[in-house]
């Protein structure tokens, strides 16, 4: 029986991990393509994040640089958008998008927009759940403790949950991105494009993520399954 669990989870998952390093290709290409060439309006990312804030009536968000290479993000704690460097100063249609879909996460939060506010408020309980999953899962397999294992399958299903509720936002930050760079007409319709392709190929990381949390958490449905049975018999 556990062979015919094992079977099950490993083909949900060469199909999830192929998803996976498929969208991290695309988002690497995707960003160098679109990184080589300054768009023609000459618009930065620091400018594109600024005018996403602007067309949407935010104030008192700040827009700074930080190290790495696409560590991109909004900060609700300090109220900040931070752009890599290849994104904040670069006038290309990658960072243009890129830094538009950043500015878009502060104005969903400044318009207290309900699937981020649904996963900021379950933050505490992901942070928590992704520190003792593992603990508790491995406790109960060693221990051959259900209960243990039970409480391990909700702890990890609270980080799966997450990244469901990651979803919309990651779809409604691009969506906004993308209809103020219309809007304040940041780009020529190729560029768009392009920067469009950049922000699917990043929504498809987290699909990808979303769908590997789910194989995981099946596959410990399954062990807790078949321990069940096994202990039926």
């Amino acid at each position: 029986m556990p062979f015919y669990y094992d079977s099950i989870y490993w083909i949900i998952l060469i199909p999830v991990l192929l998803l996976s390093l498929y969208a991290q290709l695309q988002v690497s290409s995707s960003f160098s393509r679109y990184s080589k060439a300054a768009n023609r309006r000459g618009v930065t990312g620091a400018q594109a994040a600024q005018e996403v804030l602007r067309a949407n009536g935010v104030t008192g968000v700040a827009v700074r640089p930080c190290g790495g290479h696409l560590t991109d993000h909004y900060d609700p704690r300090d109220n900040t958008v931070y752009l890599s460097e290849p994104v904040y100063s670069a006038a290309t249609a990658a960072a243009v998008g890129v830094a538009a879909h950043e500015a878009g996460h502060a104005v969903q939060y400044a318009q207290a927009y309900g699937p981020i506010r649904i996963r900021a408020a379950i933050i505490p309980a992901t942070q928590f759940g992704s520190k003792f999953a593992f603990v508790a899962l491995l406790l109960g397999l060693a221990l051959y403790s259900q209960p243990l294992f039970a409480v391990g399958i909700v702890l990890f299903g609270v980080t799966t949950v997450f990244q469901l509720v990651t979803l919309p936002v990651e779809f409604d930050a691009s969506a906004r991105a993308l209809a103020a760079i219309d809007s304040g007409f940041l780009l020529e319709e190729d560029e768009r494009r392009g920067a469009k392709k950049v922000l699917t190929a990043a929504a498809l990381t987290y699909v990808a993520a979303l769908l590997m949390s789910l194989a995981q958490l099946l596959r410990y449905v399954l062990i807790f399954a078949g321990r069940g049975g096994d202990r039926r018999r």
